[in-house]
């Protein structure tokens, strides 16, 4: 799957090859949305899910080529399924809201790379043994709450104009909650509509 949106980008990226050439990005208003792959492989949890996310913010121009600005949005991870002997336990899940900084370079007039970094406020839910247990059978702790925690990613992509981009972003997100950790990351083919 991975390597499916990874191809993606790169032949939509390549299709906007012969297009005009345009000016750097510049500052203003922005929504973006991603669509691709969660993964987990925390504990009772191994499992990957179709998952996406959307953002809006506003961005600064500290020159031509690149701008810094805030960002806020929501993550929907999907749902991953225990694992194995762990089977039985419940499902775990790791989706809210993200409020952070992000910037925008770009390296040629078209091509750029992205960055970005923030709390995340998750729902979480899930269970899981906890260590040095000594009842048998081992009795699971089942955690349902909010997690405020941090994300952090970076992306690469292609403008094809001053208002609208493609790009691949891998996104790692810190959830845990009670002893129970999620941690899952996104990997993501994201468009971006920008206001100027």
């Amino acid at each position: 799957m991975k390597n499916t949106l990874l191809a993606l980008a790169i032949s939509a990226a390549a299709l906007a090859l012969p297009m005009t050439s345009h000016a750097a990005d510049a500052g203003g208003f922005f929504i973006n949305g991603g669509i691709g792959q969660s993964d987990v492989d925390k504990d009772a949890y191994n499992d990957n899910e179709t998952a996406g996310d959307v953002n809006i913010g506003y961005r600064w121009a500290l020159s031509p080529a690149a701008a810094i600005g805030l960002e806020g949005g929501y993550t929907s991870m999907g749902t991953f399924k225990p694992k194995g002997e762990f089977a039985d336990l419940p499902n775990g899940k790791a989706s809210g809201w993200n409020l952070g900084v992000n910037g925008h370079f770009n390296i040629t007039p078209e091509w750029y790379l992205s960055g970005r970094v923030g709390g995340y406020f998750a729902d979480i839910k899930g269970s899981y043994f906890p260590g040095g247990v000594t009842v048998n059978p081992a009795v699971p702790v089942y955690v349902s709450g909010n997690s405020t925690d941090y994300y952090a990613g970076a992306g690469f992509g292609y403008d094809f104009s001053n208002n609208f981009s493609i790009g691949v972003n891998y996104d790692y997100y810190k959830a845990s909650k009670s002893g129970l950790t999620l941690d899952p990351y996104l990997v993501s083919v994201n468009a971006e509509f920008r206001f100027q």
